[in-house]
């Protein structure tokens, strides 16, 4: 489904939505507002790189919590739907994520109700995240979680995402993407 446009970083965003989690498909849509922020030349350097999986985010139970836990600046989000609402969220650790791509960044809906796997009926599930990094620092990071995660040592951040679909187990790696 259409998601929208981040306003002031030149990207925008399309949602598949998964019930309690969603895949975001970003590209960049104006190459010169990208070069001037952080999430545009992130985005800009994945896509020159060969695209792939980017990075993961986790909601955590309170935002603040696990950036007071972890010493994180928590900054602000926001993109313009289609139909021109406004959705907002508030994320931490998003530069620790780009330089360790096996480490999530965290994020909290102003309004829950706008979460983007929220809505729609769901496509699929997300069983397992297959990633390649520190094992140790990952869950230094997360803390105590039930997370469906494989992680391998390496560097190269998310690996596949394996989702249940109604005709049974699909992988989205690096190779298929």
């Amino acid at each position: 489904m259409a998601g929208g446009r981040h306003p002031g970083w030149g990207t925008a965003n399309r949602i598949v939505p998964l019930g309690d989690a969603y895949l975001e498909l970003v590209a960049v849509v104006d190459e010169r507002e990208a070069r001037e922020s952080f999430f545009g030349r992130w985005i800009t350097r994945a896509v020159a790189d060969g695209g792939g999986p980017v990075a993961w985010a986790v909601r955590p139970d309170e935002l603040e919590a696990t950036a007071a836990r972890l010493g994180l600046e928590i900054g602000a989000g926001s993109r313009t739907t289609p139909s021109g609402d406004r959705v907002e969220w508030r994320m931490a650790g998003i530069g620790e994520a780009a330089s360790r791509p096996w480490l999530p960044f965290f994020i909290e809906w102003r309004d829950p109700a706008r979460f983007p796997g929220a809505g729609a009926t769901p496509v699929a599930a997300v069983t397992r995240l297959v990633l390649e990094g520190d094992a140790d620092e990952l869950s230094t990071w997360l803390g105590d979680h039930s997370l469906p995660l494989d992680v391998r040592p390496g560097e190269s951040g998310i690996m596949a995402v394996v989702l249940d679909a109604p005709r049974g187990a699909v992988t989205l790696d690096r190779e298929a993407l």
